[in-house]
């Protein structure tokens, strides 16, 4: 059963099981209705939560694989007990429609569930052993067993884009708790009040699993000095972040050049092209021009896997292709979108689209405040080759269309690429040659590449890859998504002839 109850923040934050504020303050900005006073973090903050994190490592990174799943399914559970209170405190916020919010709160609790049978099943643990040989010659073999073990504390940066699946108890958050890692959440000051409820249904979990309360901290804070103090801090041994590209590398940057350097896993942005090959737009430009307009403005165009480019060759299919997408996009309205600082760069992304020689404005569209509308522009492949700005992302329903001269010039865009989330290809049977030649350049460009479809919506799995190349994301062997996302927080141990008493369980027999 859900609670009706109208959820009022506290505006403090957690730290290792008590609700602290703190002298400083900052007011949220919602959407729509009340906004509340929060409590803003200070260095000495971080420091108390990460000695937290630290003491309860030495506990929660050893517990049993049955202990953690447990405490994963408690937390679901209490997600759903403040279901309606989390919609209706994240909807004023961020301005999204209920729907959206009940589907991204089930997807964060089929997450947490997910992972909890991930981790008790035990493979992601990656046992491996080797019976010693005591008369091998030469040389006798030891006793060698090696498994995954947690790294220790992991800082993570709530997103603005996806309050629920990215921020406090989004992915990062959930594979590091997977993993055995205690967390320290820095608050998104977009959606603060959602975050706050989010680590209450945490903290009533750790209460209910007898578990440190230092497995779990939130900060809140509007100012860099925070940000900048937790990935610093000695205790913490990496990162996890989905935001600007900006932000990102200054957060990459900190981490590499601390004395002892850490893992940033940021996913930072993509512009994820399609590939629309001539057999397909011919056959079917009309219908993929339709299911683009819809993709690209889902959700305001606020996804990091928003497709803001399709490639075709010219002629008239593109150009038919091109007035298709014009008349699907013509009649959406303006949209909410996260913040006022987010809108602001949506306007200036576009102007900065506009005003490129050679770019041809295919819709005039009007927006300002917090509203975004749809823009669409058309160039060349050869204007796209010489100007690095188109290949910018740009967050928002912005959507540009490049006409090659044919399908060599697109082989070409494809290799001039940078690292994207994901890329897609629309093909029919008589376009395989040309899709074989794509697919080996693709595949080095993106995590994920698709065939027919659409890449927003992020299948939360065991082969979904959400990451890819810099600047797509600062590690192109990790995924933000998915029961693999758990191994970003885990490292290798080889245990040579080391006493079965003194071995941890899972790897004794």
């Amino acid at each position: 059963m859900t609670s009706t109850t109208i959820y009022t923040p506290t505006g403090k934050h957690l730290i290792a099981g008590e609700w602290v504020a703190s002298d400083n303050k900052f007011t949220s900005s919602p959407a729509s209705g009340q906004a509340f006073e929060f409590s803003s973090a200070t260095p000495a903050h971080v420091d108390q939560a990460v000695q937290a994190a630290e003491q309860a490592f030495l506990t929660y990174g050893y517990s049993s694989n049955e202990h953690r799943a447990g405490f994963l399914n408690t937390i679901a559970d209490e997600i759903e007990k403040r279901a309606d209170q989390i919609t209706e405190i994240g909807s004023n916020e961020t301005g999204l429609p209920t729907a959206r919010l009940q589907g991204e709160r089930g997807r964060t609790v089929g997450q947490l569930r997910l992972f909890a049978n991930h981790i008790f099943a035990g493979d992601y643990q990656d046992k491996r052993f080797d019976e010693a040989l005591p008369n091998r010659t030469p040389l006798p073999r030891p006793d060698l067993r090696m498994m995954q073990r947690p790294i220790g504390p992991v800082a993570v940066f709530g997103a603005s884009n996806f309050p629920l699946a990215f921020s406090t108890l989004g992915g990062d958050t959930a594979s590091a708790l997977a993993a055995g890692c205690p967390v320290v959440v820095k608050a998104h000051n977009a959606h603060p009040g959602t975050c706050e409820i989010m680590a209450e249904a945490i903290h009533t979990a750790i209460e209910i699993c007898g578990i440190h309360p230092g497995v779990f901290s939130l900060l809140q804070a509007n100012s860099r000095d925070v940000g900048q103090a937790l990935v610093q801090h000695p205790l913490i041994n990496a990162v996890g972040f989905t935001g600007s590209l900006g932000g990102g590398r200054a957060l990459f940057d900190l981490c590499a050049g601390r004395s002892k350097p850490i893992p940033f896993f940021g996913e930072l942005g993509s512009v994820n092209p399609m590939f629309l090959l001539p057999e397909a737009l011919a056959a079917r430009g009309s219908e993929i021009a339709i299911g683009w307009a819809v993709s690209l403005t889902m959700g305001a165009g606020q996804f990091c896997t928003n497709p803001g480019i399709a490639i075709v060759v010219k002629g008239a299919n593109a150009d038919a292709f091109a007035q298709a997408v014009s008349v699907a996009l013509e009649p959406v309205g303006n949209q909410t979108m996260l913040t006022d600082g987010i809108a602001e760069a949506y306007r200036k992304g576009n102007r900065a689209i506009a005003g490129i020689n050679g770019v041809q404005e295919l819709i005039t569209s009007t927006c300002d405040l917090r509203e975004a509308a749809p823009y669409l522009y058309a160039t060349t492949g050869d204007k796209w080759l010489a100007n690095d700005v188109l290949a910018e992302e740009v967050f928002g329903p912005l959507g540009i269309i490049i006409t090659v001269n044919d399908t060599e010039q697109m082989v070409e865009i494809a290799n001039s690429l940078n690292g994207q989330l994901t890329c897609t290809l629309h093909l029919e049977d008589a376009d395989t040659a040309l899709g074989q030649q794509l697919l080996p350049i693709l595949e080095r460009k993106a995590g994920r590449v698709l065939a027919n479809g659409f890449p927003t919506g992020v299948e939360v799995s065991d082969t979904m890859v959400h990451g890819g190349p810099y600047p797509a994301s600062t590690n192109f062997g990790a995924t933000s998504v998915g029961t693999m996302s758990i191994r970003r927080f885990l490292r290798p141990v080889c245990y040579q002839d080391i006493p079965t008493v003194l071995l941890p369980e899972e790897i004794r027999s």
